[in-house]
């Protein structure tokens, strides 16, 4: 791909990456995307819908040889995948780990890498790790689910920048209904109580009451 690497490069002055591997077919609602099916469409277009983390999620979840079929659930499910691993990440916080390759499911997402970049085998083992960290409340085992989705560019924001991302309210208002819930509460009302995190929920908000106080994520 001598004539790429020259436009790139030439383009942005720098390097072509190292490695450059050929996907299979994209399709669109099982439609192979094409300008004469008027199924076409560039990354900008789905990032006004879906975060970059998403689409790459997405992405990854298939092997990079086979066909990938883009539709909207496909990239909704991707995200409700993906909030899953955050949501364990927030329920423990990580601690910062080095990879120790001798742990079992570190050497399995080893190995599926080293498989021709394996990655949907990686990505099981990723949830695998969140299964135990939901299990066994471990801070290491956080940290090193948080360091092996790295090696993919995965996991690497807040938890509660992900899960909080893209809800219709701004967060003094939701802090607000929060304080109010919390006073209703207090006084026993709690109609009112309900009331308040029936209409959060009504406008994609979710809350999460634990023993250390109610915090909030997009639904």
């Amino acid at each position: 791909h001598e004539n790429e690497i020259a436009q790139s490069e030439g383009a942005f002055d720098k390097p072509m990456a190292s490695v450059w591997m050929h996907n299979g077919f994209i399709n669109v609602d099982n439609e192979k995307m094409s300008k004469s099916l008027g199924n076409f469409f560039t990354i900008r277009d789905v990032l006004k819908e879906f975060d970059a983390e998403t689409i790459r999620f997405f992405v990854v979840r298939s092997h990079y040889r086979s066909p990938l079929n883009y539709s909207d659930v496909h990239l909704n499910d991707a995200r409700g995948a993906l909030k899953r691993l955050y949501t364990a990440l927030h329920a423990v916080p990580p601690d910062d780990v080095a990879i120790d390759w001798a742990h079992p499911l570190a050497a399995r997402f080893q190995a599926a890498m080293n498989e021709d970049f394996g990655t949907p085998e990686a990505v099981a083992v990723l949830f695998e790790l969140a299964g135990e960290v939901n299990r066994n409340h471990s801070a290491q085992t956080s940290g090193l689910l948080k360091a092996l989705a790295g090696v993919l560019g995965l996991l690497q924001d807040k938890p509660e920048t992900f899960l909080q991302a893209g809800a219709s309210l701004d967060e003094a208002a939701i802090q607000t209904q929060i304080a109010a819930r919390a006073a209703a509460k207090a006084a026993k009302n709690f109609a009112e109580a309900d009331r308040i995190r029936q209409e959060l929920a009504a406008q994609g908000v979710l809350l999460k009451d634990s023993p250390t106080g109610t915090t909030w994520e997009r639904g």
